[in-house]
């Protein structure tokens, strides 16, 4: 490892030869008798002002005596409250990277590094795919250090563990293991910590980079790492003995391990009453079972003619559909293939062009084709309405896409006893699978019944006195009333 020298000369040179870029700054100035100084920092990441009236005007107006004790005297002038001593240059070289200022003084071997950071970052506002009437309405930045202070703002505890690594070759991304010491399952943070030390990666972009490369089941389509954008709720999974990860330049924070059951709840259920809570997650599972199965059964009914639906319901798709020149298998394959374009390119567009081709779309170009004889109304009402209940379980919108296509081909080549051992292998498949030891369909499959308690049906507060049993807590007292003294 190259260490700096007493000769300002040349580290200067030595810091430059590392760090060649335009945009790396250096700004000289001398101290009271003459010392020379130098000020390295990348343009645009760091606080020029509190450089120059924290550092630059106090080492100005003293004089620096020779020796080792122009160190401290330096250390002492400099009125920065994060400031740190360095004497490698691979570390001189991460700091100004990483956003701080270095300051190289003549005489000293020892570089000074101070957290004069002044990235770019969007306020903490309510997150746009998490949105909730009763609740908090703070969400994750893609400031890692500000999604830090959120969570430590609800978890005040001097449990809370939050290490923080680097991953990335070029990016040197920083990386937050978060967690409550004597209440984490330490088997699964040992886990996560072991595969995030193996992760060799030039670039770290986001945090889904992080759930790919750790999780066990790399071409599942169920995912086994949970995500959230809301302090709150990451806030309370750690506090159920998850462990969690953020991602500097991601708002989307990570919670291990995860079950299915997951999707079909909302933070929101933990702001209503446990009635609501329960009818308003029964809502959300029916809504994806008829996401998933509307469109095949429909083929299903045409094709082979069996009475799933009643016969009055029959008789009308089937008058419906008679002057169709395409098949119903095909019919329905083009109205959900329609369907899916639309809403990539609704969301791909600009804002307002997005809305106008999403009406354009649905209104003008579903009438035209009914009204030509090309599409039946029938089919476009049953993959319009299974578009619509998709959406009310968001995160599981990917899969429940992939799985609703799975459905139909199968449906519409084999037929009912087909759809039937489609379905059951989709259950077989979730019964196997696990997210970090924990079964994906806990607490369901193995039956739990203490967890049963906020699972589909939400019990009231009161109920729920002990943390969740299948992520293995230590610590399972999460609640207690206190007795009212005498």
């Amino acid at each position: 490892m190259e260490t700096l020298s007493l000769s300002l000369t040349d580290n200067r040179k030595a810091v430059k030869k590392r760090l060649p870029a335009e945009d790396i700054l250096t700004f000289s100035f001398e101290s009271l008798d003459g010392v020379e100084c130098v000020l390295v920092y990348a343009d645009g990441m760091v606080n020029k002002h509190l450089l120059g009236e924290l550092v630059a005007r106090p080492l100005q107006a003293v004089a620096l005596p020779d020796g080792e004790s122009r160190k401290d005297v330096v250390a002492t002038t400099c009125r920065f409250p994060e400031i740190k001593e360095l004497t490698r240059l691979d570390e001189c070289e991460k700091e100004v990277l990483d956003g701080n200022a270095l300051l190289l003084v003549d005489g000293i071997s020892t570089a000074f590094s101070f957290g004069a950071k002044l990235l770019p970052v969007r306020s903490v506002t309510e997150p746009p795919t998490d949105v909730a009437v009763k609740g908090p309405r703070e969400g994750f930045i893609e400031d890692v250090k500000t999604n830090m202070a959120l969570v430590r703002k609800r978890l005040k505890s001097p449990d809370l563990r939050l290490q923080v690594s680097r991953i990335g070759r070029r990016s040197d991304t920083a990386v937050c293991l978060c967690y409550l010491e004597g209440i984490v399952n330490e088997d699964v943070k040992k886990t996560v910590e072991e595969r995030l030390q193996k992760v060799d990666v030039d670039i770290l972009p986001d945090s889904s980079y992080v759930a790919a490369l750790i999780s066990e089941r790399k071409h599942s389509v169920f995912r086994s790492v949970g995500t959230t954008e809301r302090p709150d709720v990451f806030a309370a999974k750690l506090a159920e003995g998850r462990v969690g990860v953020l991602v500097d330049g991601s708002p989307i924070a990570l919670t291990l391990p995860f079950a299915q059951v997951e999707d079909f709840q909302s933070n929101e259920d933990y702001y209503v009453s446990p009635f609501m809570a329960t009818i308003f997650r029964l809502l959300r599972l029916f809504s994806v079972m008829i996401a998933l199965l509307a469109p095949a059964l429909y083929v299903c009914s045409q094709l082979f003619k069996i009475q799933l639906l009643p016969l009055a319901l029959t008789l009308t798709i089937a008058k419906s559909a008679k002057d169709i020149p395409l098949s119903p298998s095909m019919e329905m394959f083009l109205v959900l293939f329609v369907l899916e374009v639309l809403k990539e390119a609704s969301i791909r567009m600009p804002k307002y062009v997005g809305m106008s081709l999403s009406v354009v779309g649905a209104l003008v170009l579903g009438e035209a084709a009914v009204s030509a004889g090309f599409l039946s109304t029938p089919a476009i009402i049953v993959v319009a309405f299974s578009g619509i209940c998709l959406y009310a379980v968001p995160n599981f919108v990917e899969t429940g896409s992939i799985l609703r296509w799975i459905f139909l081909i199968v449906a519409g080549s084999i037929g009912p006893f087909g759809l039937t051992v489609c379905v059951a292998l989709v259950l077989y498949y979730m019964l196997t699978a696990d997210s970090f030891g924990m079964p994906l369909l806990a607490p369901f499959a193995p039956i739990t019944p203490s967890d049963l308690k906020d699972a589909l049906v939400k019990y009231e507060l009161l109920s729920l006195s002990k943390r969740p049993k299948i992520y293995g807590s230590k610590n399972r007292t999460r609640l207690s009333l206190k007795e009212k003294k005498q």
